[in-house]
């Protein structure tokens, strides 16, 4: 979304958020971007080491950097809807069934590599990169508008720091949904509506976890619609789901039935359970057994410190759109009955709940920040090598 003048003036409260205490993004883009400099150039540094990182372990072990981020595991299910489309039957193979994966990202795909040389693979390679860094700096304006400079950037690092950020970098749809969410987030702090539902509609065509971001949208303008009494706050609480309900619409009507899209899922053994196979994993994996995977642990650790997070967000008094779609993300993630293993990098895009830790280290002094972001990037870049080399599933 762009930072652009508002859609609605002079600008009323949103129900939920708070006036921010420091200067917020401004509407100037050229002002904007060297504001969100240090972030991005923060941002690139910390995704670079990481990248320099697993290129030299990789090295070692004989493998090729670029096949694994370009081509490997979900990678290829995009390239296979850019290259074939989508099927037309539900079949009976478990785990094969494309209809799985939203739309936007092979999309965007297959019209870019249209225009540009090289490979659908490294065009979405390249596609990946670019959302990282739109996303980057969409978590940065949401940090500044909301506490300031210093905590935007250190949001930013926190991000892409994260133990799975790897993924940030790879032909993977959670950097394009981080973008969209990241700006459709500022959108409704700034009472952008018309951009915070364009933001929804199109997280909704890119992944599952978009109708997070469209309950953010619909639940704020909602709440704001008594006291802006606009339509475009109206629109914006209409439009903001309707990106998701499209693709699973057409996935029914594909397949010639209402519940096509969920069908699909339980193909890939993904509904929700109330958390019953995530306690079931973490009593495995901390009660049952004397040396669980380092990958596993990581996951799991990752879930609990976010339920942790989550609850620092509410008594932090964090704004409504924030505190929604974290909580509706969270619970999608953890309620799952689905694969335990890629639940960390799911979260990935929950980066509101790094606000308490990033407003924690503005306060800190100099030693406990260098020593706590050096253990955060240190960390990502090794786990993030981890998970490509070793651990012998999908990230």
């Amino acid at each position: 979304m762009s930072s652009t003048a508002p859609d609605t003036a002079p600008r009323g409260h949103i129900p939920g958020t708070r006036r921010p205490h420091h200067p917020a993004v401004t509407a100037a883009p050229r002002h904007a971007l060297r504001r969100a400099a240090p972030a991005l150039a923060a941002y690139l540094a910390v995704r670079l080491a990481g990248l320099v990182f697993l290129a030299v372990w990789a090295h070692r072990r004989h493998h090729g950097v670029w096949p694994m981020l370009a081509t490997q595991w979900d990678s290829r299910w995009y390239l296979g809807i850019a290259d074939h489309g989508y099927t037309h039957t539900l079949g009976i193979a478990y785990d094969h069934n494309n209809l799985a994966f939203f739309p936007l990202y092979p999309l965007l795909v297959k019209a870019v590599a249209v225009l540009t040389p090289g490979t659908r693979a490294s065009t979405g390679l390249a596609l990946a990169w670019l959302a990282s860094l739109v996303a980057a700096w969409g978590v940065f304006a949401v940090g500044d508008r909301l506490a300031g400079r210093r905590v935007g950037v250190l949001l930013t690092v926190l991000w892409a720091a994260y133990p799975v950020g790897l993924v940030q970098w790879m032909g993977y749809t959670e950097s394009l949904f981080t973008a969209f969410a990241a700006w459709t987030l500022y959108a409704v702090l700034t009472e952008r509506w018309l951009s915070a539902a364009a933001g929804s509609v199109l997280a909704g065509l890119t992944r599952p976890t978009g109708i997070a971001l469209a309950a953010a949208v619909t639940v704020t303008a909602l709440l704001a619609l008594p006291i802006r009494r606009s339509p475009r706050v109206l629109t914006a609480a209409v439009a903001a789901p309707l990106g998701w309900c499209a693709y699973v619409g057409w996935v029914g009507v594909r397949l010639g039935r209402w519940d096509g899209y969920f069908a699909v899922q339980r193909m890939w053994h993904n509904e929700l359970d109330g958390g019953a196979e995530t306690l079931r994993w973490l009593r495995h994996l901390f009660g049952q057994v004397s040396r669980p995977e380092l990958f596993l642990v990581v996951v799991s650790l990752t879930m609990l410190v976010s339920v942790v997070l989550l609850g620092l967000s509410v008594a932090d008094r964090q704004p409504l759109p924030l505190l929604v779609f974290s909580a509706v993300l969270l619970l999608i993630v953890v309620a799952s009955g689905g694969v335990y293993f890629p639940r960390a990098r799911f979260l990935l895009p929950g980066f509101p709940l790094l606000l308490p830790v990033a407003g924690y280290l503005a306060r800190a002094s100099a030693r406990v920040r260098v020593l706590a972001l050096t253990a955060a990037v240190a960390g990502s870049a090794y786990f993030g090598a981890y998970m490509l080399l070793v651990w012998p599933s999908a990230p």
